[in-house]
């Protein structure tokens, strides 16, 4: 029960607990308890709005960011990404496989001020080998939303 009604959540954080009710076949109460209980012991972390910020004109530059570190004994890759999602600017840090060991997605006012959070905040850190940023052009879908106001692909016919 609890998966369907975060899957509903998940989807649209809006449906109210009758509404998951009708749509589950539980009692709006069980709903409101099992909804409770998750926030209670974070199951449920946050409610999230998607925005397109294009849309108010309110510039914003986001970058993806590969850190190269060493780990830590006993701790791992651990230590060192907490310290990195301590940081306002880091919106989403991840353990990834591959030639680098964390992902970082930062958020800025411009580039030179993400340019300033990886020379003076994230290549500082002890253990930190090297970075490699990647700034994001363009966003297209976040969240499973798409950006670009859901019209259809516009496509020539082929014709055989």
């Amino acid at each position: 029960m609890l998966k369907e009604i975060l899957k509903i959540l998940e989807k649209d954080v809006r449906t109210n607990s009758q509404q998951i009710a009708s749509m589950t076949g539980a009692s709006s109460d069980e709903v409101t308890r099992l909804i409770k209980k998750a926030e209670s012991d974070r199951t449920i972390l946050k409610y999230k709005t998607v925005i397109n910020w294009e849309k108010v004109r309110d510039e914003q530059v986001w970058a993806l960011i590969e850190v190269k570190i060493t780990p830590q004994r006993d701790v791992g890759f651990n230590s060192i990404a907490e310290r990195i999602y301590r940081f306002p600017e880091a919106r989403s840090v991840y353990l990834v496989s591959g030639t680098y060991d964390l992902a970082v997605l930062v958020m800025g006012k411009t580039m030179h001020q993400i340019a300033d959070f990886v020379a003076q905040k994230l290549a500082p850190i002890e253990g930190v080998q090297g970075t490699v940023t990647h700034f994001l052009l363009r966003r297209y879908k976040e969240d499973g939303e798409s950006l670009e106001g859901g019209e259809e692909a516009r496509r020539q016919p082929v014709i055989l």
